[in-house]
């Protein structure tokens, strides 16, 4: 994994050892590679500058990357994707906020989402952000309201819904008939000859997203093959589409997935849409940031019963969701590499929290462990800390950035006084 590694039986981050932070910041804690994350991006501009190339001088029709911020937020770790060239994918006034504040211009900015609210839909354009993707006839009717009311054009893409199988989890599928998202890609055409006719309406391009954590090219391709054939039916219509959103959900090894290289996808891109000579963006997350990341947590107490090994860690279902939410795998590895010759037995990983669900791996091999030993959840660093809570009143844990051999926290752990104060009394209650 890019940005970890053992150095001498020490996981090191970049250049510096787990142990170390651990010492420096307390357990659990989250852990992000800067050089993973300028590496990531890096793979993305490069195979998509070559998949685009035009003519022999090298030049390359327009591809953003805009990173969707839901995978993680953290403004540092926006801030670093920024600094190499990305965009934003938001979908929440707070989202494009952060993008903002972390230095992303608003021109690189795409707000995308089923349910925009007005409020959200005028802060969007009065910073000027590069495009709304609207996903129903009510939204388009407010943001068309909303326009009007500032004197501004919104410049809009319709999120289509083409009815494609993502071959993914089904609680991160978002391109068949029966999901919320988009519109059906049949009613498109009727629905873009209306967003023509209104006053603060430009409609601009076609947005599509059909899921997260794809393994395959094969519904991206067929997706983006019904996306083209639209755009070639709107413009015989006198809709000058000349933009193209083709979301992100490229996967990642958690396990053994052999999700496609980037070069493999990028040039799967340009094939199908490269002709249409459209201004093309894609708004990978997880792709980005998911192997750029890890959890550290500490051993509280090793238990064995009868038939199984249980090791509990001082992270929870309220740190690193996936695990309950999904099934999700994590691969689990000790800090402190074990010897060769080390026996592994069988384990239950879990956390303290009372919930049966809060187990991070089940029966996993995994070398004899003792208290205070450290473990890290790899492959941690999309959808972990953003989706964190306070559940069982326990404080989000720190965030830490490493760039070569620095490191610093970039979102300290509050304390529990923090989270009470921000609680109130009535005053039919406050008088003791």
């Amino acid at each position: 994994m890019i940005g970890f590694s053992y150095c001498d039986g020490v996981l090191h981050a970049d250049q510096v050892a787990v142990p170390a932070i651990a010492a420096s910041v307390g357990t659990p804690f989250y852990c992000y590679s800067a050089t993973a994350l300028r590496q990531n991006y890096q793979a993305f501009a490069l195979a998509f500058a070559t998949a685009f190339k035009t003519n022999d001088r090298g030049a390359t029709a327009p591809v953003g990357i805009c990173y969707a911020l839901k995978a993680n937020s953290n403004l540092a770790v926006v801030k670093t994707l920024g600094m190499q060239g990305a965009g934003a994918d938001v979908v929440s006034g707070g989202e494009m906020q952060r993008a903002l504040a972390a230095g992303i211009p608003a021109g690189r900015i795409v707000f995308s989402g089923v349910g925009k609210t007005r409020d959200e839909i005028a802060a969007a354009l009065s910073a000027g952000i590069h495009q709304i993707n609207v996903e129903s006839i009510p939204e388009l009717q407010a943001v068309n309201a909303v326009a009007v009311a500032q004197g501004v054009t919104a410049p809009i893409a319709l999120r289509v819904n083409p009815d494609v199988d993502a071959q993914t989890h089904h609680k991160i599928a978002t391109g068949k008939k029966e999901n919320k998202f988009g519109i059906d890609i049949d009613l498109a055409a009727a629905i873009y000859a209306e967003a023509a006719t209104l006053p603060g309406i430009d409609p601009v391009g076609v947005a599509v997203h059909i899921g997260s954590q794809l393994t395959s090219l094969q519904p991206f391709q067929t997706a983006f093959e019904r996306v083209a054939a639209l755009v070639r039916t709107l413009r015989a219509n006198g809709i000058a589409i000349a933009r193209l959103d083709l979301g992100g959900g490229l996967g990642i090894c958690y396990r053994d997935e052999e999700p496609p290289s980037v070069d493999a996808y990028a040039t799967m891109v340009a094939a199908v849409t490269g002709e249409l000579g459209c201004q093309v963006t894609i708004e990978p997350g997880r792709a980005l940031v998911g192997n750029a990341g890890v959890l550290v947590a500490a051993v509280i107490y090793v238990k064995h019963g009868l038939s199984r090994r249980f090791v509990i860690v001082d992270a929870a279902m309220n740190d690193l969701i996936r695990p309950a939410l999904y099934d999700a795998y994590h691969r689990v590895i000790p800090v402190r590499q074990a010897a060769e010759a080390t026996d592994t037995t069988p384990a239950d990983v879990v956390g303290p929290v009372c919930e049966s669900g809060d187990t991070f791996a089940v029966q996993r091999p995994l070398p004899p462990l003792e208290s205070e030993d450290l473990v890290a959840f790899m492959s941690a660093g999309a959808y972990g800390a953003v989706m964190a809570s306070t559940y069982n009143t326990r404080p989000l844990v720190p965030e830490v950035l490493v760039d070569g051999t620095d490191f610093a926290i970039v979102r300290r752990r509050p304390a529990i006084a923090e989270l009470l104060a921000a609680e109130s009394l009535p005053p039919w209650l406050d008088h003791n």
